[in-house]
């Protein structure tokens, strides 16, 4: 890495080592202050003055600890296409890619053709070094992407439609025609799951240890493959469905369906959390945001991508032209989607949820694309599509600096023996899944206790008497006549007792809808219960 000099004229000094290291960390500790100190010495009073010194103190510590855990602690900054003059990004080719990166980093493009198999479908395990790959054909295989060697390859000899790992590389799932199966990292079968019936998606939750799948009959399973209990089985409600994702943030699992919707479900509940409405057709590929828990991303089959910020919930944040089949984001937010034979990166350069194109890349004519999949911590995205799987440079994709007790790419044995007990003692419950998580540990404000018959009377005569007392703005041209003014008079204070009104007339309804249901509960003799209200049908 080279540093550039600065010129400050004729007899410039060049800087020492180490006021460059103080400025370097300067301009690092600016970027986590956001924003100047405040101006203290205009304060006239002491207490306010002693404490907000005190902040300001505790702020300035917290930015150079910021500072230099970065420095030194992420070593390595992430790099992306830059264009010169009239050049776009999305014009770079692969082959132009690879003579400008290091060896390594240029083993990362492949194509590994399997014409008889396929389609593909990929994932990958949290550390990003271990890849699995299915074929529809019945073709299942682990590979090790660091030292980009086959550990385990075997035909199970029926359809396969997903694989997923578990909580690492040593035991994988694979929904096949019938049945999904667990495998260990040699191929031995471990466990078939018969409960789930012929599954077509498979998705993995870490950190509650629960394994999800939706069959080809709507229904939703979650079992905990620690202990084999099937933690829940619902039946959605909203027909077959082949599209199912899970948000990191809350666990929860998204389904899109055929009428347009995407819901959200928990093991806990036996309805959809969410509903909402995306697309005038059939939903085609769901996306979570890695980083931006907000956000979401949804294709459908009207030739439609939009982009969902979940806290509101309410419209598209931003709606992009094309057809998706398949969507990813990476660990740095590029959004990857595909269809049929082509392949489009889109970045948001500006910061403000704007995704404009940043890459493309289209595959051998023919070639049709199943899934696409960001591999973690590296500028890799791998494409599996109908004759094998391929790998592509996306710079700037993957986070550069891995954390070695999240994941960790060169762990040991010993360390990922450690590792999976620690991840067994800090498993969470089923219960903790919810569409806002952070409610959790929160304390639940207390009940109100119902007013009494005087209280609302007094608050009544209250609002009464404030109705009284508003003085009406006088017009002119004969508005302002006495007959008038007694009449917005009564207007007012019968605005005043509209609310006190409804109130009565809602809880006289909930009365008389208890009573009748008290009624209805009562045991009556079998010569009268045919005359009984039969229920409706559920």
């Amino acid at each position: 890495m080279g540093v550039k000099g600065v010129h400050q004229g004729h007899g410039a000094i060049v800087l020492p080592i180490e006021q460059k290291l103080n400025d370097e960390m300067d301009i690092r500790k600016d970027k986590y202050l956001r924003g100047g100190e405040a101006n203290l010495e205009a304060l006239k009073d002491k207490k306010l003055k002693g404490q907000l010194a005190v902040r300001e103190d505790l702020h300035l510590r917290t930015a150079q600890a910021a500072a230099k855990a970065e420095k030194y602690l992420l070593p390595s900054e992430e790099g992306y296409l830059e264009p010169e003059g009239l050049e776009k990004t999305w014009r770079i080719k692969q082959d132009a890619i690879a003579p400008a990166v290091d060896v390594l980093s240029a083993r990362n493009q492949y194509d590994i053709v399997v014409p008889d198999l396929g389609p593909y479908r990929l994932d990958f395990t949290p550390s990003g070094r271990y890849m699995t790959v299915g074929g529809q054909k019945g073709h299942l295989a682990i590979v090790d992407m660091k030292q980009m060697s086959l550990i385990k390859e075997f035909q199970v000899r029926e359809t396969v439609r997903d694989v997923v790992f578990l909580h690492d590389e040593t035991m994988f799932a694979a929904a096949q025609k019938k049945y999904p199966y667990i495998y260990n990292r040699d191929g031995t079968e471990l466990h078939c799951l018969k409960e789930h019936g012929a599954a077509l998606r498979l998705r993995y939750l870490e950190q509650h240890r629960l394994l999800a799948s939706i069959n080809e009959y709507g229904q939703l399973h979650y079992q905990d493959v620690t202990d084999g209990r099937m933690i829940g089985s619902y039946r959605t409600g909203f027909g077959r469905t082949d599209v199912m994702q899970v948000n990191r943030h809350n666990a929860l699992l998204s389904l899109g369906h055929s009428g347009g919707k995407v819901t959200m479900w928990s093991p806990t509940s036996s309805s959809a959390v969410i509903e909402m409405l995306c697309h005038r057709g059939p939903i085609s590929a769901i996306a979570f945001h890695p980083t931006n828990r907000d956000l979401m991303a949804t294709s459908g089959k009207e030739k439609k991508v939009k982009l969902w910020d979940m806290r509101n919930l309410q419209g598209p944040l931003q709606t992009l032209s094309g057809q998706a089949e398949t969507l990813d984001f990476s660990q740095k937010g590029l959004l990857a989607r595909g269809t049929g034979s082509f392949l489009q990166v889109l970045r948001d350069s500006s910061g403000n949820q704007k995704y404009e194109k940043y890459m493309t890349h289209p595959l051998v004519k023919g070639y049709q694309i199943e899934k696409v999949l960001f591999r973690p911590y590296e500028d890799v995205l791998c494409i599996g599509h109908s004759m094998g799987w391929s790998s592509i440079l996306i710079p700037g994709s993957g986070n550069p600096n891995f954390d070695s007790w999240v994941a960790n790419p060169f762990e040991t044995r010993k360390q990922r023996r450690e590792r999976e007990v620690h991840s067994l003692l800090d498993k969470l419950p089923p219960e903790t899944i919810m569409f806002d998580p952070t409610k959790i540990g929160t304390v639940k404000p207390p009940r109100k206790e119902k007013p009494t018959k005087e209280e609302k009377v007094a608050e009544l005569e209250a609002a009464v008497e404030d109705a009284k007392d508003i003085v009406p703005k006088k017009k002119t041209k004969g508005r302002s006549k006495p007959s008038k003014m007694k009449k917005k008079k009564q207007e007012l204070i019968a605005g005043a007792k509209r609310p006190f009104l409804e109130q009565k007339m809602k809880e006289d309804e909930q009365a008389a809808r208890k009573k009748q249901k008290a009624l209805e509960q009562v045991e009556l003799p079998t010569s009268l219960q045919r005359f009984a209200r039969k229920k409706a049908a559920t």
